[in-house]
């Protein structure tokens, strides 16, 4: 099992995870030509996909999604109020699922889990393979017990480090977009990430992949340093997804 980024951030997000023969892509973010150019960054065409698990409808998520689904004949999955919202899904093939059921897409298991975040039906996921289990937390503005259930044992886990409390408090955006981005149903902060990381952290944690960082109100170093107290690690030991290049293969 195996899994790299398109990248991430507020520009656009997108994470492929790959199980034997299946390849899934989490979200798209991108244009079309875009997200094609970085699939094949990664060695990949669209057609290689089964299909795409989106997790809402903020365009840096879904806004290429619907492209990407028609020209390829892709399906979607997504759930009944990630649907209710999104737009230019006309002509995809749309299955919709429940927040808290397992699915399966060939050979790769997939686990979704609802999150605190300002969307309709938001969810993050769970990957797995039978042997190894992939976590993905973005988009999320604070932590609950059944978040934690859910990563509980993961063998790696990408994270989102969206900002730097002082940064945001301290940055250019108005208030209002402040308390959206730090309240309950924004987004992470260095420190809650590096306390959730605490409670999930294990012997099998082969992998901790900091994301979602904002280039206005956080540093990728502020971000590994967060991370690295809690792994006791050094700094450059924690890895950090970027918006223009995501990252390469990770293989568990």
């Amino acid at each position: 099992m195996r899994f790299a980024s398109l990248g991430s951030g507020s520009g656009g997000n997108g994470l492929v995870i790959e199980a034997g023969a299946t390849r899934v892509l989490m979200d798209c973010g991108f244009g079309l030509a875009d997200s094609q150019a970085r699939l094949a960054r990664l060695g990949l065409q669209a057609s290689d996909l089964a299909g795409i698990v989106v997790t809402h409808e903020h365009s840096d998520h879904i806004g290429g999604v619907g492209r990407l689904a028609r020209k390829h004949k892709l399906p979607v999955w997504l759930t009944a109020g990630t649907l209710v919202m999104a737009q230019d899904l006309d002509g995809v093939a749309v299955q919709v699922i429940d927040s808290h059921a397992a699915f399966a897409v060939d050979g790769l298991e997939i686990q979704p889990f609802p999150v605190p975040h300002d969307a309709r039906e938001p969810v993050q996921y769970v990957f797995g393979d039978g042997n190894r289990r992939l976590g993905v937390l973005t988009d999320t503005g604070s932590d609950t017990l059944h978040i934690e259930a859910m990563l509980a044992g993961v063998d790696a886990l990408v994270l989102e480090c969206n900002h730097d409390a002082a940064m945001l408090e301290n940055g250019p955006y108005p208030a209002s977009l402040k308390r959206r981005v730090g309240g309950r149903f924004g987004h992470l902060e260095n420190g809650q990430s590096a306390a959730l990381l605490d409670k999930l952290k294990h012997d099998k944690l082969q992998c901790v992949m900091a994301a979602h960082v904002s280039h206005k109100n956080n540093t990728a170093a502020l971000a590994q340093r967060a991370l690295a107290r809690v792994l006791n690690c050094a700094d450059d030991d924690v890895r950090v997804a970027c918006q223009t290049a995501g990252f390469n293969w990770i293989t568990l």
